[in-house]
């Protein structure tokens, strides 16, 4: 590879899936790569990759991801392309991402953190779950939020409701539910904030782990690649992740298991909260614990020990 690679001759190849929320990830990576390395926008290539979470023709949209395996699901394929050389960088949402790496690839720049919060929407003029009547109906395709709504409100109608965000804002205009959940990042980078009834706090809702965070992977073998993406690299979200993703790991956890955590910088310590919580709802159990900033992983680690000593076996059961 030569050394002023990328040029618009050669360029950068960015590994994303083809939604609207991924593309605005996608660019926004982009763009900061070339503020960072002064290079033009023709230095770089955006490659749209159907993964498995994507394929329509495979998958019923209304059939929940649990029953489809959940590792890796919107990952794989970007993966597969990055090992093979066809791509040079993938952009993914932290939230998907699997706790282990395929051999061979490197996953340690994160973009600066978007607001953690998941957003409340409804077409109906609720402003939030209070405001919802007995036996309305909630629209979700993640167990986490499943979980956490039927633990507060045992009393809602939760039904399956996959898609982008635009997808799943066309069923709250068919009536297929009365509200649904979305997360407040994505709507930031969709410049969508306005379809947000409002933002719900972490102490009602914790968010899924990792949730507003950008990440960017590379093959562990390419410096030319790791050398470009440590200028972009957000050392609070590293610290952040490094809690949260310890947590997840050690409960082997994935993005379609009742499991929550948050980890949060204040002054030199790193305060972390995690949950989970049967898929049902009917149970939830929570801890907490600060650690020093350079300890987030060991706290994760020990948190995730502490609900595991707490929890029955057969906790994670669907039911």
């Amino acid at each position: 590879m030569s050394s002023d690679f990328p040029t618009p001759d050669t360029p950068l190849k960015i590994g994303t899936r083809g939604s609207p929320l991924a593309l605005a990830q996608a660019h926004e990576t982009r763009a900061r790569l070339m503020a960072a390395h002064d290079l033009p926008e023709a230095a770089f290539e955006i490659a749209v990759i159907k993964t498995t979470g994507d394929d329509r023709s495979m998958i019923d949209a209304d059939r929940p991801l649990k029953e489809i395996g959940n590792k890796g699901l919107f990952t794989k394929e970007i993966e597969e392309a990055m090992i093979a050389g066809r791509i040079h960088i993938a952009v993914h949402s932290m939230k998907d991402m699997p706790t282990e790496q395929p051999e061979g690839l490197l996953l340690d720049c994160y973009l600066p953190r978007e607001d953690t919060r998941d957003a409340f929407v409804s077409r109906k003029g609720a402003r939030g779950l209070a405001d919802l009547a007995p036996g309305q109906v909630v629209g979700t395709s993640s167990l986490r939020r499943r979980a956490q709504l039927l633990n507060r409100r045992p009393d809602l109608r939760v039904v399956e409701f996959r898609g982008n965000v635009q997808t799943r804002l066309r069923k709250l205009d068919d009536g297929v539910a009365d509200c649904t959940f979305l997360a407040m990042a994505g709507l930031r980078r969709l410049n969508m904030t306005e379809v947000a009834q409002s933002a719900i706090a972490p102490e009602d809702m914790l968010p899924a782990i990792a949730q507003g965070a950008i990440g960017i992977e590379c093959r562990a073998e390419d410096t030319r690649m790791r050398e470009m993406l440590a200028a972009l690299n957000d050392a609070a979200t590293t610290l952040r992740l490094a809690a949260e993703r310890a947590f997840l790991a050690a409960l082997d956890g994935s993005c379609e298991t009742p499991i929550a955590g948050l980890a949060v910088i204040e002054a030199d310590e790193i305060w972390l909260r995690g949950e989970i919580l049967r898929p049902d709802g009917s149970e939830r159990l929570f801890t907490e614990g600060r650690a020093a900033l350079a300890e987030g992983a060991e706290l994760g680690r020990e948190l995730a020990g502490k609900l595991r000593a707490r929890a029955p076996a057969d906790f994670f059961t669907w039911a």
